[in-house]
C-alpha cells in the first residue's frame, strides 16, 4: 500500500503543551471546590508571581492530600538551595514571557488554524486521526475545532471514561460495530493522545495527523500503524506533520534529531518509504511497516501482529460462510485434516499442528516427513496452511499422528529446554526480560530505580505475556527501542493489568493440541 507523508510547518506555536490534567481536579465536572482551584488558569487571571504562588499552594495542596498516592515523592534533601533558586529563577523567566505574550487568543494560534484548513478544506468528507502527546492538547483542540463549528469530533485521552468505544464511532466498519453506531453518532475526526497508538483498529480512516512529534520514535510507527492495517480500503495513506517555525526549527535543530532517529532504527530495519516530503532516497528512514523489513523468515518476526492477521483470516471465513461460526466452535480438540500439497524446496510434505500451549500461548509448527522442523516462522506457516474454501480434503496419511505428536514434543522442547521458563531466545517474552533486568541492575540506587518496574519484570518471569503484549513489545524491540522505552511500556502494560496472563493455580496446564494439518501430495503413505 502506497504512503505518502506531507508535513506542515507551525507558524509560531509551541506544540510542547504541559499536560496538568492527571489528578481529576482538573476536570470541568468537578465540583465547586476544585473549580475555584482551577478558575484563575482558565480565565487567564494568572499574572503577577504572587498570582503563581497562590495557584501553586492549592494545586500543591490537593497533590500532597486526596492525590498523595499518584506519584512518586523525591527526598526533601535533594532540593538544595541552588536548585531551589535556579528553579526559581526559571519561573521568573517564564513569568515574564507570558506577560510579554499577553492574554492567548486561539483565534490567532496559526496551527490550529492550519489544523482546521486540513480537516475542513483538504479533507473535507474523509475521516481524519490527529495525534497529540498531551492531554491537554487534546482537550484545546477538541474544544476550538468545536466552537469553530465542526461536528462529529470528539478528543480522548487516558482519562476518557470509554476510548474503545470512542474508537468504535470513529471506526465502526473496521471494528465491525457498524449496527451499533447510527450515522448521528459516527465521528468523522478523532482527537487523541498516544492512548490510541496501540490496540485499536481505526482503518475506516487513511489519514493521519502528528499534531506533534514524540521523541520515542516507536510511537510515530504505531501511530501510523492504527490506520495501515488489513481492511484498509485506501489506495495511499497520508501521515500530516506539524514541525516548530523555520526560527524555532533553527534553535533546536528538530528536524535533524529526529531524521537521525529515523534513521538510526532504519539502519536496523531498512526502509523505502519517506517520512518527509522532501527526504532523498539515499537517506534511510525507518520502515513504518515492519512486514516490509524483508526479514520476517527468521523465528523473530513475530513483530508482525499475528492476532489481526489471524482474525482477518477468521474474518473473511465466516462473512463468506456464517454457518462456520458455529460449525467451528464445536469442533473438538485434536481435530484433523489433511490436503494435497506439491513439495518443493523449502516446502517439504509434512503436518502443520497448532498447539496451545501450557503457558497458555497459541504456538505453531511445521514437521516434514522425518519428524524435523521446517519453519518456526508463525507468519510462514499461518500462509502455508492457506487453501480456498472449496479445497478438497485428502484420506489422513499414515504417520500423520505420529508427526503431530514430533512436532508438539519439538515445541515443548523449544520452550523447555532451549529457552527454559521464558521460552526461546528469540522471543519477547525472553529478551524483554533479558534487557531489562540488566536494566534494572543499571539504574539501582539511582533516582530512576522504580519497584514498579521490578515488580513487572517479576511477573514477566512467572507468567506468560498477553498476546498484544507480546505484539507490541515486538514491535519495539524490532524498532531497536531503548531500554528506558521499553522499561516504558513494560510498567505502563503492567500498571493497566495488560501485560501476563497470570495464574493463580500452582499446578500448570498441559499443552492442548487445537488441530493439524497435513501437507502431502497423495493419500496413504508408509
Amino acid at each position: 500500500m502506497g504512503t505518502k507523508n506531507a508535513e506542515l510547518l507551525d507558524a509560531g506555536t509551541n506544540d510542547e503543551d504541559v499536560d496538568v490534567a492527571t489528578p481529576a481536579m482538573f476536570d470541568e465536572e468537578n465540583g465547586d471546590e476544585e473549580s475555584a482551584v482551577t478558575a484563575p488558569m482558565e480565565a487567564g487571571r494568572l499574572v503577577s508571581e504572587d498570582d503563581f504562588r497562590s495557584y501553586a499552594d492549592k494545586v500543591y495542596a490537593q497533590y500532597a492530600g486526596p492525590y498523595k498516592s499518584r506519584f512518586k515523592w523525591l527526598r526533601p534533601t535533594l532540593f538544595i538551595d541552588g536548585l531551589q533558586n535556579d528553579l526559581l529563577s526559571d519561573a521568573r523567566k517564564l513569568i515574564d514571557v507570558l506577560a510579554r505574550c499577553g492574554t492567548w487568543d486561539p483565534g490567532k494560534d496559526s496551527k490550529l488554524n492550519v489544523l482546521e484548513t486540513l480537516v475542513t478544506r483538504d479533507h473535507p468528507d474523509e475521516k481524519v486521526l490527529v495525534f497529540t502527546q498531551f492531554a491537554d492538547t487534546v482537550r484545546y483542540l477538541t474544544k476550538h475545532l468545536k466552537d469553530r463549528g465542526l461536528t462529529a469530533l470528539e478528543g480522548v485521552t487516558g482519562d476518557s471514561a470509554d476510548p474503545t468505544g470512542l474508537a468504535w464511532r470513529f471506526s465502526p466498519v473496521s471494528n465491525e460495530k457498524r449496527d451499533r453506531v447510527t450515522p448521528q453518532d459516527e465521528l468523522r475526526v478523532l482527537v487523541a493522545t498516544d492512548v490510541l497508538s496501540e490496540g485499536q483498529n481505526l482503518q475506516d480512516a487513511a489519514i493521519v495527523v502528528n499534531y506533534d512529534l514524540p521523541w520515542a520514535i516507536i510511537r510515530l510507527t504505531q501511530r501510523a500503524g492504527r490506520v495501515d492495517r488489513i481492511g484498509q480500503k485506501g489506495e495511499r495513506i497520508l501521515c500530516y506533520s506539524f514541525l516548530p517555525a523555520e526560527g524555532i526549527e533553527r534553535i533546536i535543530n528538530l528536524r535533524k534529531r529526529v531524521r537521525q532517529r529515523l534513521r538510526e532504527n532504519a539502519e536496523v530495519l531498512g526502509t523505502d518509504e519517506a517520512f518527509f516530503e522532501d527526504d532523498t532516497g539515499d537517506q534511510p528512514i525507518v520502515d513504518l511497516y515492519n512486514e516490509k523489513a524483508g526479514i520476517l523468515d527468521g523465528d523473530d518476526d513475530t513483530e508482525v501482529d499475528l492476532a489481526s492477521y489471524a482474525y482477518q483470516i477468521w474474518k473473511n471465513a465466516t462473512s463468506a460462510n456464517p454457518a462456520l461460526q458455529k460449525t467451528i466452535a464445536e469442533l473438538p480438540d485434536v481435530v484433523y485434516s489433511t490436503r494435497r500439497h506439491t513439495p518443493r524446496p523449502g516446502q517439504p510434505a509434512g503436518v502443520l499442528v497448532y498447539v496451545r500451549t501450557a503457558d497458555g500461548n497459541d504456538s505453531l509448527a511445521w514437521v516434514d516427513e522425518n519428524g524435523h522442523s521446517v519453519a518456526q516462522s508463525q507468519l510462514r506457516i499461518l500462509q502455508i496452511a492457506e487453501c480456498a474454501p472449496n479445497t478438497p480434503a485428502v484420506p489422513r496419511h499414515a504417520r500423520h499422528h505420529e508427526l503431530v505428536r514430533l512436532g508438539v514434543e519439538q515445541m515443548v522442547k523449544d520452550e523447555k529446554l532451549v529457552g527454559g521458563q521464558l521460552g526461546r531466545p528469540s522471543g519477547a517474552r525472553f529478551r524483554t526480560y533479558e534487557r531489562l533486568k540488566r536494566y534494572a541492575a543499571s539504574v539501582k540506587g539511582t533516582l530512576f530505580e522504580s519497584q514498579e518496574l521490578l515488580n513487572a519484570i517479576d511477573e514477566i518471569y512467572k507468567y506468560p505475556l498477553r498476546q498484544s503484549a507480546t505484539d507490541a513489545l515486538n514491535r519495539q524491540l524490532k524498532a531497536g527501542a531503548s531500554d528506558e522505552t521499553l522499561a516504558e511500556l513494560v510498567r505502563a502494560l503492567h500498571d493497566d493489568d495488560r501485560l501476563c496472563l497470570v495464574n493463580e493455580e500452582d499446578e500448570a496446564p498441559e499443552p492442548r493440541i487445537i488441530c493439524s494439518l497435513g501437507l502431502f501430495p497423495s493419500s496413504g503413505g508408509s
